[in-house]
Parts: structure tokens; sequence; C-alpha cells
């Protein structure tokens, strides 16, 4: 901060640092930070809000109530050089928010643009019409099956990614390969389950497979396309069959989630839109995405956002050890590293 750097304060759906670093926060800081959500899931738009709800806490915790309305309006729009933006003053643009309460934050009127477009809670602006999606689904996968799963037994000991509890940082640890006729298999009672990622883009046929301890799950296996920064399509499951069957539902979906036990699809949620986003509404989506984590928790898994839990294991920037569709990246080092050790 004293070099001049501009601190975002994140509180998303998997990743809260909030409360951590709301004592960086004065009146004398004020004007270089910023609150964010990053990640946030359907249900915690729909039921707690978005940059409401991170005033909210920042009061909560003994912000003052103009500061914390700072660092979502007039100092986030100074640092991106939004002149226009940001206060209510004259040559600024009329985006404004009527409140009813600061404690909670209770919007009452939303004018955009000069413009009322919200009023007690409900949108009044027309919407823009929905333009096709068809062209908007990239899953040019080269094509793959149950055995492109398959690891060969290549050593006596392997890389693991071990999860950490409501964290996207993972560690880096060495174990006995779990084999069984010379191949590398999931072992659910110590809690070790494959990984893949699959390349989505350019037909590569790129897969990278790797092992995870600590998500938890015990049957099935789970998929998704959202998978940070690159979004191919990545999967954990305790066996090949149901990873091929989570995996192939996610791509003729043109993008989504899946789950997937003896090979049914128990549930699935389709992102038509570039694989990550969906042109349903909010509270569809959601209550969609609610079945998909009930399954999980049916399949063994107790993460409270194993979804989210899943995308980021395949974010290569974030330590220790992470899997993109290249195989396992030991992030400390910037460099590919073997499964086998």
């Amino acid at each position: 901060m004293k070099l001049g750097m501009h601190i975002m304060l994140r509180e998303g759906t998997q990743e809260k640092n909030l409360k951590a670093l709301l004592p960086l926060v004065s009146p004398a800081t004020v004007g270089q930070c910023s609150m964010v959500s990053d990640d946030l899931h359907p249900h915690d738009l729909l039921h707690r809000g978005h940059l409401n709800h991170l005033v909210d806490m920042a009061i909560n915790y003994g912000i003052d109530p103009i500061l914390a309305i700072m660092m979502v309006t007039l100092s986030t729009a100074r640092f991106f050089g939004l002149k226009h933006l940001g206060a209510v003053a004259p040559g600024y643009q009329a985006d404004l928010l009527i409140l009813s309460s600061l404690s909670p934050v209770e919007v009452q009127t939303v004018i955009k643009n000069g413009r009322i477009v919200c009023k007690g809670g409900h949108c009044i602006a027309l919407a823009p019409r929905q333009s096709p999606t068809d062209y908007l689904t990239p899953m040019n996968i080269r094509p793959y099956g149950p055995d492109s799963f398959v690891i060969p037994e290549k050593g006596e000991f392997i890389r693991v990614i071990g999860m950490i509890k409501d964290q996207i940082i993972t560690r880096s640890t060495v174990i006995k390969a779990p084999v069984k006729n010379s191949v590398v298999v999931s072992d659910t009672q110590k809690d070790l389950i494959k990984i893949a990622v699959i390349e989505r883009h350019h037909s590569t046929g790129n897969i990278g497979l790797g092992m995870v301890h600590g998500f938890g799950l015990k049957q099935g296996a789970l998929a998704s396309s959202i998978a940070h920064d690159s979004h191919n399509i990545i999967s954990v499951g305790c066996n090949n069959p149901d990873m091929y069957k989570a995996v192939k539902t996610v791509e003729t979906m043109g993008g989504g989630l899946a789950a997937v036990k003896d090979g049914e699809v128990l549930a699935r949620l389709p992102l038509p839109i570039a694989g990550l986003m969906s042109e349903l509404p909010l509270r569809q989506v959601a209550h969609n995405r609610k079945e998909m984590i009930h399954v999980s928790r049916y399949l063994g898994c107790h993460l409270k956002e194993p979804f989210m839990a899943l995308s980021f294991l395949a974010l290569p920037v974030i330590p220790a050890l992470k899997i993109t569709d290249k195989g396992l990246v030991d992030v400390t080092q910037f460099i590919h590293v073997s499964l086998f050790v």
C-alpha cells in the first residue's frame, strides 16, 4: 500500500478474506481499497446479494458506512480510470442508488444514467432481446473414451493435490500410489480420488490426469466446464467409466455441471453460454445448482461448495499443486511436474 498498490478486499463464495483485510481500511487508505466479490454462486447472489452484502459485512465489523460505500464506488472507479463514475457531483454520470436503510443496506430505487430502472426491489427497465447462444458453446474436443482416464503405473510414489478447507490454495504431498492391476486407482477409504482436465477449445487431445486428496467423494463422478482460468472440462471421480460419462454429459450440453453414478446422470446444470453461463432466470439457475449440491452430498462429498472448489483445482497460479490439461503444475516453481516421483 505504501508503494501505491490498490488493495482488493475479497469475499466470494469460496474465498473469504474480507474480515482479515478490513483492518487495512482507514480514512487515509480508503482511496486505495476496493471490496470485491470475485466468484459468487447464484444462490449467494439471490439470498445475500452482491456488493451490498459486502458493505453490510464491513459496517458490522466496525467500518464507517461512508468508507464502506467509498470502497464499492469512488475508490474503485478512480482505480479503473472511470472519472465520470463513482460519486454524486457535477459532471458525473447519474448512476444512483436510493437507500431506505444503511444497516442493512436496502436499495429502494436504482437510477442508471438518469433513468429509473429498479423500484421497490423490482426491475422496471425493458430487458434486451436474447441472442442465440449456439455459436458461444466451444466444445471442440478430440474423441476420447473411458480408457483416456487410465493412469498406468510408472513408479511407487505419486504427487497428490491436497485440498485445504474453505481455501483455494492446496498442498503438494507425496504418497505411495494406490495401484491395482498395474494402474493407479481411486482409494475412497483414504479420500483419494482421480482428477482429470480435458482440453475443450482447440481439439488438442490434451488430458491431464492426477490424484486429489480431501474432496470427499465416495462414489460416482462430477464434471464441470468451469475450470479457472482456461475453462477446460475438469472432473473428479471414483472410477473411469463414471468420469467419462460425466465429462461426456458436459460436452453434450455445450458446457455445464454434471453428476454421475454407475453410468447414470443424477443431475445436470447446462451452461450453454461459453460453457460458463446460463440464459435462464437467476432463481431457476439457483434451484438447479442447489440440486447439484444435493446430489454431490449423496455421492459423499461434504465440501460446502464442491463445484467451486473443483473449478479452482485447475488454476495454475495459486499454490501449491494444481492441474491443467497438460498435467500437474508446481505453482511455487512455475513448472510442470510429473505425477510419479
